[in-house]
């Protein structure tokens, strides 16, 4: 009798431990499809945002090119991601593509369309309010909240260094260079510091009084979203030396690469 009923149990057991591993795989893999879903929309927007956007302004060409490198940057991270991490990451790189792409409807004086789930990237990192102005090593450096002659490069907001960059418009990609070594890092922190830093360029404030002054902080806790990195998408590229990146975030499964201007 009592081998019975512990052959029973036994058997109770097993069948249990089947049916949590036939559920725990069925649910990732729902999982999966629905983050391989969820990238494929954002990139099939993207891509019929540019097929219909055309303009001359320089701010516009930019901020066009810089969606298309998204683009082509997301369609490559579809075509190797295997696991719901990586959908993810694809996904928000199409998002950032239409950020750009918001950004080129602005600089054509259309709606830029209906808002875009934050950027993970750009979390804290605010938007500039106000237009500034600085020297840094003898070149004039130009930001503000609006495009223009003097700022038509679109940066949709990250970090550097762990400092804050807000979202705004630019005279010069200089977050480009900064991703470099030595001189290149040093020189990028020079620009936003003089940008960004009340010492600089609004005398009389302490840096907390000069973030309130010069730009928002459009998502609130400022939170650090670098673990959203992993190690999946290789390289150090323009997602590095921040949220994204620091040189090896993305280091992994996909390899070297650069996506484009604009990102940590």
């Amino acid at each position: 009798m009592e081998v019975a009923l512990w052959l029973f149990l036994v058997l109770m057991l097993g069948g249990a431990l089947v049916f949590w591993r036939w559920g725990s795989r069925s649910r990732q893999a729902n999982e999966l499809a629905d983050a391989r879903a969820e990238a494929q929309r954002w990139y099939e927007r993207l891509g019929g945002q540019l097929m219909n956007l055309h303009g001359d302004q320089p701010a516009v060409r930019q901020a066009l090119a810089d969606a298309g490198e998204r683009y082509n940057a997301a369609g490559s991270q579809l075509e190797q991601a295997r696991t719901t991490h990586q959908f993810a990451l694809a996904r928000e790189t199409a998002l950032e593509g239409l950020a750009y792409i918001r950004a080129a409807r602005t600089a054509m004086g259309i709606d830029p369309g209906p808002e875009l789930p934050p950027l993970a990237a750009a979390r804290g990192a605010g938007m500039l309010t106000k237009e500034r102005e600085v020297a840094v090593q003898g070149q004039t450096f130009r930001a503000g909240p609006q495009p223009g002659s003097r700022t038509p490069y679109y940066y949709p907001g990250g970090h550097m260094q762990g400092r804050p960059v807000p979202a705004g418009w630019y005279s010069t990609p200089w977050w480009k260079t900064a991703l470099g070594a030595g001189a290149g890092v040093l020189g990028g922190m020079l620009i936003a510091d003089a940008l960004f830093s009340p010492a600089f360029a609004d005398p009389g404030y302490g840096y907390e009084s000069g973030y309130q002054e010069g730009f928002q902080d459009g998502f609130g806790d400022g939170q650090d979203y670098g673990d959203q990195g992993g190690n999946d998408f290789g390289g150090q590229g323009d997602y590095a030396g921040g949220d994204f990146g620091g040189g090896g975030d993305f280091g992994g499964d996909f390899g070297g690469g650069d996506f484009g201007g604009g990102d940590w």
